[in-house]
């Protein structure tokens, strides 16, 4: 028996993630078509799914957050703080062309349960009250209720304890990371049997004008990304260092971008961006250090995703946003960006915390979570060749900036 479902599903489950979430879309869309009774029954493969992505993302914040902050070295060499200024200018510019791009362009969303709404604060006042009051709220409860502005407040209270903890009780939380990562990584591999069912149910009630819906939903992303990478990349950069920045962003692109478009991992990409600054011959001392956190808090992509995925959202329950909340958004976008887990498609698991900010409920953040899994064929791998090029490209803007400012004051001694 063992060997008989092994030849027939064998090729299948060693196809990678991206191309069984295609034929989980492909097998949705045909099932809805051709048999839309049958299509609504498959769609506890679809409520599974989201429930499964549901009751992991709390904890998978709190822990993420909590160790990374709980392992930061102290003592990072000065000499990387213009990488780093760039990166945190970069994710929020990212941040702030995604909102700009949801008012053009305004998405909305069809949701499996058409009896939820959102919860929207009056204004940018009551929004920072409501952050207050929930960043206090007990931790138990937080997790057990998907606050996630009070679990984000305790993973960085309890990270910034733990960094004065022994090495044992930090290897122990950075264990304790790696094992909810790889429950996260259990529940996405599953995620074309989800899609499946949540294709299907959704195409067969809705009709397929819903795909319409996801195109515009991922042409507004791919499109936030292609600006950022070819209009406003190139400005920092040449404020950074006043040349011509087409040759080294379309270099950046040519050597990291492609092959971190393909791998969908910024880490995996980290020795294509180690050769890529060797070969453009930047500081060693620079890149050895950026380049690794770069692949780690540099999420120009991801804060476009969240901030995007967020506002249609927002714009489905007719949740009306001011530009000072936008704004805000666009920071919270950034933090959470930062703070992306290494697993594929982790930026769509940080969604909830930024939709809470519109009184978003985690059943309607979870189900518009879905919907991204299923653009994720192209979302995210065009998100992770953002993010991965950038911190080359970034790395050697500041490393030539530093070049030129010591040739200034070496002339000006001379």
């Amino acid at each position: 028996m063992t060997s008989t479902l092994n030849a027939l599903f064998g090729p299948l489950l060693r196809l990678g993630l991206i191309t069984q979430i295609a034929i989980g879309i492909v097998c949705g869309i045909l099932l809805a078509v051709l048999a839309p009774g049958a299509a609504v029954s498959v769609s506890l493969l679809g409520e599974l799914f989201v429930s499964a992505l549901k009751a992991v993302a709390p904890i998978l914040v709190f822990v993420l957050v909590a160790a990374a902050i709980a392992g930061h070295r102290q003592g990072q060499p000065t000499h990387i703080r213009g990488v780093l200024l760039l990166y945190v200018i970069g994710t929020l510019v990212a941040a702030l062309v995604a909102v700009v791009a949801s008012f053009a362009f305004p998405t909305t969303l069809t949701l499996d349960m058409p009896e939820v709404s959102g919860n929207p604060p009056g204004g940018i006042l009551e929004i920072l009250r409501n952050l207050l009051l929930n960043a206090v709220a007990n931790p138990v409860t937080a997790l057990m209720e998907a606050n996630f502005t009070a679990i984000l407040a305790w993973a960085i209270g309890l990270g910034l304890m733990l960094r004065h903890a022994s090495e044992t009780t930090r290897g122990a939380l950075n264990d304790l990371s790696e094992a909810i990562s790889g429950i996260v990584r259990v529940v996405i591999r599953f995620a074309p049997l989800g899609i499946f069912g949540l294709v299907a149910n959704t195409l067969a009630e809705a009709g397929l004008g819903a795909l319409l819906e996801y195109g515009r939903l991922l042409g507004v992303i791919v499109g936030c990304m292609l600006f950022v990478a070819l209009v406003t990349n190139p400005l920092i950069v040449f404020w950074q260092t006043r040349r011509n920045p087409y040759p080294l962003v379309f270099t950046c692109l040519r050597g990291s971008a492609i092959t971190a478009f393909f791998t969908r991992s910024s880490a995996a990409n980290i020795p294509v961006n180690m050769a890529l600054c060797e070969r453009l011959d930047l500081d060693p001392d620079t890149y050895a250090i950026s380049i690794p956190l770069g692949a780690t808090i540099n999420m120009a992509g991801a804060a476009i995703t969240i901030s995007v995925i967020t506002l249609a959202a927002a714009n489905t329950l007719g949740i009306s946003v001011d530009f000072p909340t936008a704004i805000l958004l666009c920071v919270v976008s950034a933090l959470a960006a930062c703070g992306v887990s290494g697993v594929a498609g982790g930026s769509l698991l940080l969604i909830p915390m930024a939709a809470s900010l519109f009184g978003i409920s985690t059943d309607v953040a979870m189900q518009v979570v879905a919907i991204g899994f299923v653009i994720s064929v192209v979302q995210d791998s065009t998100e992770t060749a953002l993010n991965s090029s950038t911190d080359v490209l970034f790395t050697a803007a500041a490393c030539r900036a530093a070049e030129k400012r010591q040739a200034a004051a070496y002339a000006s001694k001379g």
